[in-house]
C-alpha cells in the first residue's frame, strides 16, 4: 500500500512538472500536426512588419487554413530587444494555445502604444495591462515576467533559429521549410500555400 502511495506521488509530482514545462513551451503551434502545410513565422513582437504580417495574413490564414486542420502555424519567438522578449514571456502567460494566440494577436494589434521608447518599465506596465485585460492575474503577470527558466527558453529558441534558418531580419516565414520571399500579403501567401496542397 506504501508503494502504490509513493508511485502515486511521484506520477502527481511528474505529470504537474509536465504541466508546468508545456505552460512555458518555447514554440507556439497550432493547427494540426500532421497537416500538410507548416508554416514558421521567426518574429519580434516589437517589429512593425510582423505586427503586419499578423493582421494581414495570419487572421485569414487561421479561417481558411488553420482552423480547418489543413495547415499548422508555428510562431517562433526572435526577439530584438528587451521589450519584444518580456512581451514573449506575458505572451506565455496565457493558461492554453488558444489563450496564448489571443493574447499574442493583442499586442501585436497595441504594438504602437507599448513598443514606444526605452523605459522599460513603462513598455512593463503597458504589456501588464495587456495581460490583465486578457483576464490574468496581474501577481502571475508579474511572476511571468520574472520567470528565468522561461525567458532562458526564448532566447535558446532565439539561438537556436539563428544557427538554423540564418535569420537576418523579422519577420522571416518559412512554408515547408522554404523562405517565403514573395508580398506580405494574402492572396501571394495562399497561392504559395495552395501549391502544396
Amino acid at each position: 500500500m506504501k508503494k502504490n502511495k509513493f508511485i502515486y506521488i511521484i506520477l502527481v509530482i511528474f505529470s504537474q512538472f509536465i504541466l508546468s514545462t508545456s505552460a512555458y513551451s518555447d514554440i507556439l503551434k497550432i493547427g494540426n500536426e500532421s497537416a500538410k502545410v507548416t508554416i514558421k513565422v521567426f518574429s519580434s513582437l516589437t517589429c512593425p512588419h510582423c505586427a503586419s504580417f499578423h493582421k494581414k495574413i495570419f487572421k485569414n490564414l487561421k479561417q481558411e487554413y488553420i482552423d480547418k486542420n489543413i495547415v499548422k502555424f508555428e510562431h517562433h519567438a526572435f526577439p530584438l530587444d528587451l521589450a519584444a522578449l518580456n512581451a514573449e514571456k506575458i505572451v506565455r502567460c496565457a493558461s492554453n494555445l488558444e489563450a496564448k494566440f489571443k493574447l499574442l494577436e493583442k499586442i501585436y494589434d497595441q504594438q504602437k502604444k507599448w513598443a514606444v521608447g526605452s523605459d522599460i518599465n513603462k513598455i512593463n506596465d503597458f504589456l501588464l495591462k495587456i495581460g490583465i485585460d486578457s483576464k490574468i492575474n496581474e501577481n502571475d503577470l508579474r511572476a511571468c515576467l520574472k520567470n528565468e527558466e522561461t525567458q532562458e527558453l526564448i532566447l535558446n529558441e532565439r539561438i537556436k533559429a539563428q544557427k538554423e534558418y540564418n535569420i537576418t531580419s523579422t519577420p522571416t516565414i518559412y512554408i515547408n521549410n522554404k523562405k517565403y520571399e514573395d508580398k506580405h500579403e494574402f492572396k501571394s501567401f495562399k497561392k504559395e500555400i495552395d501549391k502544396l496542397l
